[in-house]
């Protein structure tokens, strides 16, 4: 029988051991269901189960995170306080992701920490962490890809695609995302208006 002709994922193995396996896999078990049942207003509880699972945050009461979010290792993950990971968002944390104080995700960003080199057959798998500044915030449907800071105050525009860094302080958009004018200073108003 003559050899089988290349293929993209020839000779692939995990990068990860068997413990880290085990916990991913038990974790899985606990997303499904306890988190994901979990009623929507109790953000604390699901950052309780994250930190538990090796999640840093510091203050789980100050921090929202919605039922149907999507944390593939929460020891890979790190939420400041008042940051938000909104309705479905996937945080693919094969690298570590960083959200800063305030940092917001909106619903259905998908930000994406690992990549494959391929150039080669094997497609060996390439992490860089992903860093998301105080108090900027992604609109809906933004992919955030592997290695990329978002300085703070930042605003980047719904169903953009970020694939290099983005400068504070300032409004981007795009396909790629690009910086396109100066965000100004929020405006001070009342506290009503909780995130739930």
């Amino acid at each position: 029988m003559p050899d089988e002709p290349r293929y993209l994922g020839q000779g692939c193995i995990t990068p990860y051991r068997r413990r880290e396996i085990a916990l991913r896999w038990l974790w899985a078990a606990i997303e499904a269901t306890v988190f994901r049942w979990s009623p929507r207003p109790l953000h604390g509880f699901r950052a309780r189960l994250l930190r538990w699972f090796g999640a840093n945050i510091p203050d789980p009461s100050r921090v929202v995170i919605f039922p149907s979010a999507r944390i593939v290792f929460p020891w890979k993950l790190a939420l400041a306080s008042r940051a938000m990971v909104g309705p479905n968002v996937t945080l693919y944390n094969l690298a570590p992701i960083t959200l800063g104080r305030g940092a917001t995700l909106s619903q259905n960003c998908h930000l994406c920490a690992g990549t494959h080199d391929f150039r080669q057959w094997s497609m060996p798998l390439i992490t860089s962490p992903i860093h998301i500044g105080d108090n900027a915030w992604l609109g809906a449907d933004v992919f955030v890809g592997p290695g990329v800071s978002i300085g703070e105050l930042c605003v980047v525009g719904a169903r953009s695609v970020v694939v290099r860094d983005l400068p504070p302080r300032k409004i981007c958009v795009g396909h790629p995302c690009r910086p396109i004018r100066d965000r100004e200073e929020p405006k001070a108003q009342g506290t009503k208006g909780l995130r739930d």
